[in-house]
């Protein structure tokens, strides 16, 4: 952290037309190249990375470009995983039919495919995430030689266990501790080339109204407390300093009625051992959450990271709007405490783009020209 406000982003970013061919065949089951698909990778995540660049973000990343999606890539990294696990359900969505059929009719959301947990948890790919970090780090280099400030995000152990959900261990709590032991290779991978590594955790928060709306608000902090063990048990190994997690309702266009408040997680959230935490804060049912630092404190070894862009609308934040909402935050936490951020992913789901490609690059820019405004208040 420097006197400047950092900007970044969550991860996925829109896949080109090509590589998508390649990932949904993929999926499907189809024979694909190995050789023409990490072609495609390579190409697109140049693309993606230079555009970062030219938008003015600081901290990059890959764009997701070899994953089909920010969870379900697990699958093809780890064993145990066999059959169907079956629809699952958003409150908010059960209460506006016509919604859930958008959502679920969604493209990319309709070719995604989850497995249930049916065997022990191994890594079968030690290759994949030592290949993604490497291209990240080459191809995020500067002209100059020296290297650009990097991220990649991974799927945590609790959103793994909600999406592939447990037919084979005899506890979830045994099943996430073999998840977070089976993750852990990836995150120390990771690591070790030198990059931020951001662990997704949506069950932290969007559980509440997805997997776990039969338990109570306590039952609910408690399991959520045993996936946050689970997560420091997998990133033990790593410096506080070198992670962030980003916290999730889910990015859906959906009613969000049913969304947890921050106020009620936020004192189990702080456990976690990642240093930056990314939240949603521009979405009209987090953007208010703000004033809740107003009267709560957060640790003093934490830094945040809130969501100054929405990845669902196609509305481009204005500048000055990023730069009022920077402002809220670093009066109430100070300003080296305080980065930019989008809500959530562009692309969650290979295909799944809500927006048209260049309007998320201009976002991007405009989130770089809010944050040198605020930067300059400051």
């Amino acid at each position: 952290m420097t006197t400047r406000f950092a900007t970044t982003h969550v991860g996925s970013l829109p896949r080109p037309e090509a590589l998508l061919e390649l990932v949904f065949a993929r999926e499907g089951g189809q024979a694909v190249s190995e050789t023409d698909f990490d072609a495609a990778v390579e190409e697109a995540t140049a693309y993606v990375i230079a555009r970062q660049k030219q938008a003015g973000i600081a901290i990059v990343n890959d764009g997701e470009m070899s994953k089909p999606s920010y969870a379900t890539y697990i699958k093809h990294r780890l064993s145990g995983f066999g059959g169907k696990a079956g629809q699952y359900e958003f409150a908010d969505l059960e209460a506006f039919p016509g919604a859930k059929a958008q959502v679920f009719g969604n493209k990319g959301r309709a070719k995604r495919s989850a497995p249930a947990c049916t065997a022990p948890i191994e890594v079968i790919d030690m290759e994949a995430p030592r290949i993604d970090a490497e291209r990240l780090v080459r191809l995020a280099a500067n002209k100059d030689g020296g290297g650009h400030a990097t991220f990649m995000s991974a799927a945590s152990p609790g959103v793994t266990a909600l999406f592939f959900p447990n037919q084979f261990y005899a506890s979830d709590e045994e099943y996430v501790f073999a998840l977070a032991e089976g993750l852990r290779h990836e995150y120390e991978t990771i690591a070790a080339a030198g990059i931020t590594l951001q662990v997704d955790c949506p069950d932290l928060a969007m559980g509440r109204h997805v997997q776990f709306t039969h338990l109570s608000l306590e039952e609910f902090r408690k399991r959520i407390g045993m996936n946050i063990a689970a997560l420091n048990h997998a990133v033990q190994n790593i410096p506080a300093e070198q992670l962030r997690m980003h916290l999730c309702w889910g990015n859906y266009p959906g009613p969000h009625h049913c969304d947890v408040a921050l106020g009620e997680i936020a004192d189990i959230v702080w456990q976690a051992k990642p240093q930056t935490v990314l939240i949603e804060g521009a979405n009209p049912r987090h953007a208010h959450e703000f004033a809740f630092f107003a009267d709560h404190s957060m640790p003093d070894d934490k830094i945040l990271c809130p969501g100054m862009v929405e990845p669902q609308s196609p509305y481009i934040e204005h500048p000055e709007l990023i730069a009022q909402r920077i402002g809220r935050y670093a009066d109430l936490l100070g300003t080296q405490r305080v980065m930019a951020g989008v809500d959530c992913g562009f692309s969650v789901h290979a295909g799944s783009n809500a927006l048209d490609p260049e309007i998320v690059w201009a976002k991007l820019a405009a989130l770089a020209e809010g944050a040198e405004i605020a930067s300059a208040r400051y």
